[in-house]
């Protein structure tokens, strides 16, 4: 990325990468500092790494193939499935909704100011006005099928990345849980042989999904299964087959019993997905990796993978101190076509009524520009809610900038843990109280249709 990242979101990133690795502690970095959600779970490999795959599986004691094999059986009795995206750094949600109503913004914004015009009117505040790289979102907006908070966040603001991004990902304002908000929900309502029922498509384990007992899995490709070993074919499908042999031994110490079983169910799982591979698309992608995630899950929804939650990266990072005009139109353009052209994809495999999308950063940025072309760390960001049965209406009023609160930034006017408790309770099917603490405080805004 070309834009400066502070010191705080490179000892964020630092810490997820090392609480990614199983039996690894967290380094010491400041009192204080939440230890992500999932951090000390076991990870158990089920298939190596190979050109751009590993598959790890986190939370399970056995993992047998029924639970791929029941996936093609869903497939007529289909779950809905949420799907979580994530804008790392804080994305500055007054230039995502840009305020060129408002009358104090150019002079708050000398520098980053969008002139009117420039991108397609928020149709619910024109007040507000979306960014050009946001016009794939005005596009599903003008068809109903994007909720936009423009003002989300939660009282008495972290501006820490770190722990600012645990209180989202836990779904409560507190430090040392260690299960993420969507990991309570599947250990309560999971499958305890299903580990695709929780999906972290960046390579390592989202701590939103981070389970305390259900089985859940990463990925970092979502195209390529085939497993890498020294020998060149045909003598390595053999020497496949002998480890599914030595895999269903017996054995009378409980480890090695464990490596046996993960050795066969290797191989189980590199025959099971040998042909799932293969993205066909009837629609086309934007040439990105993002994009490429995304035509990639829709092929696993497609084929009948019993996938429930999900969660990516958006494109980039938003931690825009510096540059930010260059940047965030860059990396917004290529999220946000991602996004529509996955909408499309569910459109035309009339996978539309299954999915919802959700997108959410840790905070927003400041009203004020800084002296480098960027802006620094806020409190009210912006969030939406993208899908065929999303409620289609803005949620929470924009406050404006006459009204700041007591540190000059923009005020919150829903808090994302209502947000939380309308897509359990109204798209999942599930009690928020049983997974929020404190669900019965929060307003509930109607994000599915009925």
């Amino acid at each position: 990325m070309s834009h400066e990242c502070c010191n705080d979101f490179t000892r964020a990133q630092l810490l997820r990468g090392v609480a990614a690795e199983a039996g690894r502690g967290l380094p010491a970095i400041e009192p204080g500092m939440p230890e992500p959600a999932g951090t000390g779970l076991t990870r158990r490999r089920l298939l190596s790494r190979t050109a751009g795959l590993a598959l790890a599986v986190y939370g399970a004691t056995k993992i047998p193939i029924s639970a791929f094999e029941r996936g093609i059986a869903q497939a007529a009795q289909p779950e809905k499935v949420l799907v979580s995206v994530f804008f790392e750094g804080g994305i500055d949600a007054l230039s995502v909704l840009a305020p060129v109503g408002d009358p104090l913004y150019p002079s708050l914004r000398p520098t980053l100011k969008q002139a009117p015009g420039a991108g397609p009117t928020f149709t619910e505040d024109t007040r507000l006005q979306w960014h050009p790289g946001a016009a794939p979102l005005a596009t599903l907006h003008a068809e109903g099928k994007v909720s936009a908070f423009p003002a989300i966040g939660y009282e008495h603001p972290d501006q820490s990345h770190f722990t600012s991004r645990h209180y989202y990902e836990i779904g409560e304002l507190d430090i040392g849980q260690h299960a993420g908000w969507l990991g309570r929900y599947i250990d309560l309502a999971g499958d305890a042989e299903n580990p695709l029922q929780g999906l972290s498509m960046d390579g390592t384990l989202s701590p939103t999904i981070a389970t305390l007992e259900k089985p859940v899995a990463a990925i970092d490709s979502v195209d390529s299964y085939e497993m890498w070993s020294h020998v060149d074919s045909p003598i390595d499908a053999e020497m496949f087959r002998s480890f599914a042999k030595f895999g269903s031994l017996p054995s009378d110490s409980p480890a090695l019993l464990q490596v046996r079983r993960a050795t066969a169910q290797t191989e189980q799982l590199r025959e099971e997905l040998g042909g799932v591979g293969a993205i066909e698309s009837p629609v086309a992608y934007p040439q990105t990796e993002f994009a490429h995630k995304l035509a990639g899950l829709a092929n696993y929804l497609a084929r009948g993978l019993p996938v429930r939650v999900v969660t990516l990266n958006a494109a980039g990072g938003y931690d825009t101190h510096s540059d930010e005009a260059e940047d965030l139109g860059k990396y917004l353009t290529e999220t946000c076509a991602g996004i529509l052209a996955f909408q499309r994809d569910l459109e035309a495999r009339g996978l539309q009524d299954r999915v919802l999308i959700e997108l959410w950063s840790e905070f927003g940025r400041r009203p004020q520009e800084n002296g480098s072309s960027g802006t620094d760390h806020g409190a009210a960001g912006c969030a939406f809610v993208v899908g065929s049965k999303a409620q289609g209406t803005m949620v929470g009023e924009f406050p404006g900038l006459a009204q700041l609160d007591e540190d000059e930034n923009l005020r919150v006017t829903s808090d994302f843990r209502g947000m939380y408790c309308s897509l359990l309770e109204q798209w999942l099917g599930f009690d928020a109280a049983q997974v929020i603490p404190g669900a019965e405080g929060f307003e509930r805004p109607q994000l599915v249709k009925a």
